[in-house]
């Protein structure tokens, strides 16, 4: 676990900024492109105005290959600034060297008052992944491909109850279809983890489906639900599937738990350390296999970068993440990040525990202020694992 000490060391640095003179006014990229054309300081704009950001989408990473495309987020206040807090929406569509095609759309809204949050995590995709057993000592050397079509529909509505606590419940519906190896010749597919874990626990093994409903409750205490500086976040979601609801193969339960903090590490709050954890516990029943517990597939696959989707996976998972943040220039125009991960996964066949082994990652990355008015950022990050894992991403907005 050498790689955890990235992070510490890191940290120190900003501290020396902290003697410094007061940052100069904050750039972004329209006042950089004003600047050089010599437009003089941007226009006053409507505290409730559409704030609009879209960026090419361009990487490399173990899921998906090279890949290519486009992202746009709408950031925007549904009510008085003062007392609502800021809505945002993020669209996608990449096509990659795997022959994927994956279309997503994810939003948070909250209403006037912040009297009603609604989330979305919407997904249409037709995709690969590698199938690897359960557990965090699986070796690269056993991954299977697959294909399949993946569709998820994710609804969730909460309701202000006191100051920053909202509950709610939500809809998840889950469906992976047309499930088969990526090479039809494939001799070995029929020992696959996944054909062997359907075939045991009485699954389909053409496609498999959840879905049901959720219990929600949220505290969310950042200054930002885009890029924050300080402040907290923690949630809580218990989900039901159901066997035959809407062609659901099985009846399981899950138990989700996410925490998020924001640590300003000098007086200027731009150097800061963000932490990140969260546990997914399968505690009922038999989930299906692409919908057990796994890497990556968060609400916006931000998590175990240097991973791919599925690398680990079981049915009990537990995450954490520690990223440095901090501006490489005095305006806050160019920043950089470094962070470390670990996950760790269990596997109930052989009897692996969580903790019993884990999956570790680091990375570094640099951040372009594309608005500072929503606190936006084009993220360019390089990320690499175990056994030989690295990735390379584009996207905009922070991690988490």
């Amino acid at each position: 676990m050498r790689i955890l000490l990235i992070v510490p060391a890191l940290v120190l640095c900003p501290l020396v900024a902290s003697a410094q003179p007061p940052p100069p006014a904050e750039m972004d990229v329209p006042d950089l492109i004003r600047a050089w054309r010599d437009k003089g300081p941007a226009p006053d704009r409507e505290p409730r105005e559409r704030m609009i950001t879209a960026a090419p989408v361009i990487g490399s990473n173990p899921t998906s290959g090279f890949f290519v495309g486009a992202a746009a987020q709408v950031a925007f206040f549904r009510g008085d600034p003062a007392t609502t807090r800021l809505s945002s929406g993020i669209a996608s569509a990449t096509v990659s060297s795997k022959k994927q095609i994956v279309v997503s759309l994810r939003f948070d809204t909250f209403t006037d008052g912040n009297r009603w949050l609604v989330e979305g995590d919407n997904r249409f995709q037709s995709t690969s992944q590698n199938i690897y057993g359960f557990g965090t000592e699986t070796p690269s050397s056993a991954a299977q491909n697959s294909e399949f079509g993946f569709v998820r529909l994710h609804e969730t509505v909460y309701r202000q109850v006191a100051r920053d606590v909202y509950v709610g419940g939500g809809f998840l519906f889950d469906s992976h279809t047309s499930v088969k190896p990526a090479d039809e010749s494939n001799p070995n597919w029929q020992t696959s983890p996944y054909m062997t874990y359907s075939e045991q626990n009485g699954l389909p093994t053409d496609g498999q489906q959840s879905s049901g409903f959720s219990v929600n409750a949220v505290l969310n205490r950042r200054d930002s639900d885009i890029s924050a500086r300080r402040g907290w976040r923690a949630g809580a979601s218990y989900r039901w599937s159901f066997d035959g609801f809407l062609g659901g193969d099985s009846a399981w339960q899950q138990l989700d738990l996410d925490a998020r903090a924001y640590v300003p590490l000098a007086a200027d709050d731009r150097y800061r350390l963000a932490l990140w954890t969260y546990t997914s516990l399968v505690t009922a029943g038999v989930a299906p296999y692409f919908d057990v517990p796994t890497t990556v597939m968060d609400r916006y696959g931000r998590s175990a970068r240097g991973y791919q989707e599925g690398r680990y996976r079981g049915e009990q998972l537990v995450y954490g993440e520690a990223e440095y943040r901090g501006p490489l220039l005095r305006n806050g125009l160019l920043g950089m990040v470094a962070f470390t991960t670990v996950t760790t996964a269990s596997n109930k066949a052989t009897g692996e525990k969580l903790f019993d082994s884990t999956a570790p990652s680091a990375g570094a990355g640099l951040r372009l202020l594309l608005t500072k008015r929503s606190r936006t950022n084009l993220c360019f990050d390089f990320a690499w694992g175990k056994d030989g894992s690295t990735g390379v991403y584009l996207a905009i907005q922070d991690a988490f």
